[in-house]
């Protein structure tokens, strides 16, 4: 949680820079007009004014750019989708890290049990596996718990504490999928806002013309812009963990079979 709100508070101070730097450009640009507006000679002025806001556009950190049109669609809007992106950013990230530190050499593993178990016997087996991380060696270590209540004990063992293995590696999956769902909606949510606005709009002024219509159009562009970017970039990290765990299961299942052929082979010593 700590982690989530320095996130939060860093695209706060974020927002305010981008507010002082558009603050700032509005202040120039009123100069500039005025500046015009005294001189003589009206169009070179003006032509070397758009011809700066140009270079200070094209020379803008792209950071202050995207923050620029988050605000210009409407925070209101865009903040939810902005949290619902940041929040399923962290947990995948969290995933991630989680089943890249399970993941072991599978095949050292497996053959370092097998030769502790035929040397020094289940327990030495028992206790290298409890000192090993990952599902695999918690799945070894419940399967050889059981090893003295017979083979169909440990395989019920491994087939269960399997699953909840599973379980573990799947844990958070449905927040990103929520989030998934969630962020397009929410900006089709602000698209039909930014139309209604642009229509109240043209009523308010009883003409219909592109100054008239642009605000709430630009919003509900901005809007679905956001929504349809965060799904995008939610779905990949999802799908990305989804393989990573349906590797993880295809493992465990493998590893599974090899102890209770081991474990067979060793009960008719």
């Amino acid at each position: 949680m700590k982690k989530l709100f320095l996130v939060l508070a860093a695209a706060t101070l974020s927002f305010g820079a981008a507010y002082a730097q558009q603050d700032e450009a509005a202040a120039q640009e009123t100069q500039a007009v005025e500046n015009v507006a005294e001189a003589d000679e009206a169009v070179a002025p003006v032509e070397e004014v758009a011809a700066e806001e140009n270079a200070e556009v094209e020379g803008e950190p792209m950071h202050f750019a995207l923050m620029k049109k988050f605000l210009e669609g409407g925070w209101e809007w865009m903040l939810p989708v902005l949290v619902c992106l940041v929040l399923g950013l962290a947990i995948a990230i969290e995933r991630i890290l989680y089943l890249t530190f399970a993941q072991i050499n599978t095949k050292k593993f497996v053959a370092r049990v097998e030769e502790i178990l035929n040397t020094e016997g289940v327990e030495a087996a028992k206790e290298y596996c409890r000192n090993t991380r990952g599902p695999i060696a918690s799945i070894y270590y419940q399967g050889l718990m059981r090893y003295e209540q017979g083979i169909e004990a440990v395989e019920k063992a491994v087939v269960s504490y399997g699953s909840v293995q599973q379980g573990h590696m799947e844990s958070g999956l449905s927040w990103i999928s929520l989030f998934i769902s969630l962020s397009p909606s929410l900006g089709f949510m602000g698209t039909v806002v930014g139309m209604i606005q642009a229509f109240d709009d043209i009523q308010a002024q009883a003409t219909i013309s592109p100054t008239v219509v642009a605000g709430g159009i630009k919003v509900a562009l901005l809007t679905t812009l956001m929504g349809l970017i965060s799904a995008v970039i939610l779905q990949i990290f999802f799908n990305y963990i989804l393989s990573k765990i349906e590797s993880q299961v295809v493992k465990m299942e493998d590893t599974s079979i090899t102890l209770v052929d081991m474990l067979t082979a060793y009960n008719k010593r």
